[in-house]
């Protein structure tokens, strides 16, 4: 069941799977994740969860993406 503070706001937070070291690591997102209201915790939904031993989750910061035509 999705909590409603969830529900009601943008993720705040990618959630990032990856394999491997430095620049040849492959980065795949899998879900997103929204700051609880004291900042002390984070609800997580996974759109699919990685199986194996061979990389690791990662949670980030999300950044807006630019709008189309618009360059950073």
């Amino acid at each position: 069941m999705a909590n409603q503070e969830t529900t009601n706001r943008k993720p705040t937070h990618d959630v990032l799977h990856v394999r491997g070291e430095g620049k040849s690591a492959y980065w795949t997102k899998v879900g997103a994740a929204w700051l609880h209201e004291d900042g002390q915790g984070l609800n997580l939904a996974l759109e699919f969860v990685p199986v194996g031993s061979d990389g690791r989750l990662v949670i980030r910061i999300r950044k807006d993406k630019p709008a189309q035509g618009e360059s950073r």
